[in-house]
């Protein structure tokens, strides 16, 4: 998926001069207070912040209005419009080099908390972009081809899972338009894929946080057309919604509460949590019990299950005690190789088979995800390699791909609720080149795991949008998992 707010469409026509249709550089809904700077600079020259008007839903925001709308969400299929006032408006069909840059801030990933009623710090998204746009009065239609495919086996009496997917997995297409909600369900139906359906909160719903009574009708809809199961509702804590300060604990709590109503409305037995604060916990563990819902903290790489950060929130769980609390596993933080799809992306970001080997010695090591991600950046400064041509790559392969033995899961399986089927590849073979999933459905089986493995296709963070079919991947993945399944089944 491009870290980018243009794309070859984005110049328009505009009666106060031009427009600049804008693409969320994320793969979640974000609220305008999240955009800390955008400068457009326009055949060289850059147009005066005053002169730049921001436009949502037909309102208009100076850049200096923005941090201060912490409750405008800028949904992730919209396409707002940086308007630039000019003399002259430009014309239709001529050709206009457009750089943007741009900084936002990440509510939901925080680095360290506020100090003394201040706002805490979160991780930034930096955008710097270059392109030779033509310009255009309206925006492309998208049709998206597909084709028949044959349908899946069905679940085998002895299948110890049920499968399904996050539509998390399609990030890149449903942020492009290639897909709506509903046309996005109809294609997992196509290709078999289900019954399980995850979603991730604030990429999937136009009202997040809120579930509006229109959305579930449409949800409970195409849960019955298709034959879908709700499985795992992906809900985020937005600390940093406000810039001037953390969210209280009172609002952390509402904000929370509001997610696990949406959660029931739509029928989900698991909320996905981010926070494991124990007097957070305490005061949701009533609305979770009304609701009958369990709630689980992801362990995702780089961490493992004994990590000390897991190890701090399973403390917390055993102090709470609740047979509702436990864990989503996901299957990034059990790699036995870097992805094929990274190492690609960093080969066309410009290092050679060379730096790509030192990459993947240094990726092995027992160091800490940090000190790994430093020696490596040493190691392509000591060659002269800018590390910024990396974009995000040099961090994203450490915290993104975790190396933990396959064996670590059986020592928690009993919290284990819910599993992010994380996956990149799927070779010519039916396999994922970087993670054992025979290994894994192994240590599930005989750990007495009985519940979803939800695809989760990743590989939308290093490749090109349109470069795979992710469903169909997804599809390929499942093809893999029951394979899996019924060969460890014959041998027990």
């Amino acid at each position: 998926m491009p870290n980018g707010l243009i794309d070859a469409t984005s110049l328009r026509v505009h009666r106060d001069g031009l427009a600049i249709s804008l693409t969320i550089p994320w793969y979640r809904s974000l609220w305008l207070s999240s955009i800390s700077s955008l400068r457009l600079i326009v055949d060289g020259i850059e147009v005066p912040a005053a002169d730049l008007r921001f436009e949502l839903n037909g309102v208009r925001y100076t850049l200096e209005e923005l941090p201060a709308q912490d409750q405008v969400l800028w949904f992730l299929q919209q396409h707002p419009l940086l308007i630039a006032s000019r003399p002259e408006p430009v014309e239709l069909g001529a050709q206009h080099t457009v750089r943007i840059l741009g900084e936002l801030r990440l509510p939901y990933m925080q680095i360290a908390p506020g100090q003394d009623g201040g706002p805490g710090m979160y991780v930034p998204n930096f955008v710097d972009q270059q392109l030779e746009l033509t310009v255009t009065d309206c925006p492309p239609k998208i049709r998206l081809e597909t084709e028949p495919v044959r349908p899946p086996e069905p679940k085998a009496e002895g299948d110890p899972f049920d499968l399904g997917l996050t539509l998390y997995s399609a990030s890149a297409e449903f942020r492009a338009g290639w897909y709506d909600f509903d046309s996005l369900l109809e294609r997992v139906a196509q290709l078999g894929i289900g019954p399980g359906i995850e979603i991730v909160a604030s990429q999937m719903l136009p009202s997040y946080p809120q579930v509006t009574g229109e959305f579930t009708e449409g949800w409970k809809a195409a849960m019955d057309k298709y034959g879908f199961s709700p499985s795992s509702f992906g809900a985020n804590l937005d600390m940093g919604r406000r810039r001037d300060r953390d969210m209280t604990p009172d609002e952390e709590f509402e904000f929370s509460r509001i997610l696990f109503d949406g959660a029931k409305m739509l029928g989900f037995p698991l909320v996905r949590i981010q926070s494991a604060k124990p007097e957070l916990l305490r005061r949701l563990l009533p609305v979770a019990e009304s609701h009958g819902l369990k709630l689980a903290y992801e362990i995702h790489a780089p961490m493992g299950p004994n990590s000390p950060e897991i190890m701090r929130v399973r403390e917390v769980y055993e102090e709470l005690d609740s047979p509702l609390l436990g864990f989503v596993a996901d299957f990034s933080s059990t790699m036995h190789s870097m992805s094929p799809t990274l190492l690609r992306a960093v080969r066309r970001a410009g290092l050679d088979d060379q730096a790509v080997r030192r990459l993947q010695q240094i990726w092995m090591s027992e160091a800490s995800m940090r000190e790994r991600q430093e020696r490596f950046i040493d190691y392509l400064r000591g060659r002269g390699f800018d590390p910024a041509r990396l974009g995000s790559f040099a961090h994203l392969a450490f915290n993104m791909h975790g190396h933990v033995q396959p064996g670590q899961w059986a020592e928690i399986m009993p919290q284990i609720f819910h599993v992010h089927a994380k996956f990149y590849d799927i070779d010519e073979r039916g396999n994922e080149p970087a993670i054992d999933y025979p290994e894994l459905v192994r240590v599930f089986v005989e750990g007495g795991y009985r519940g979803y493995w939800s695809s989760e296709w990743e590989g939308h963070a290093f490749a090109e949008l349109g470069e795979v079919d992710p469903l169909e991947l997804v599809r390929r993945q499942h093809d893999l998992i029951r394979r899996s399944m019924r060969s460890l089944s014959s041998t027990l």
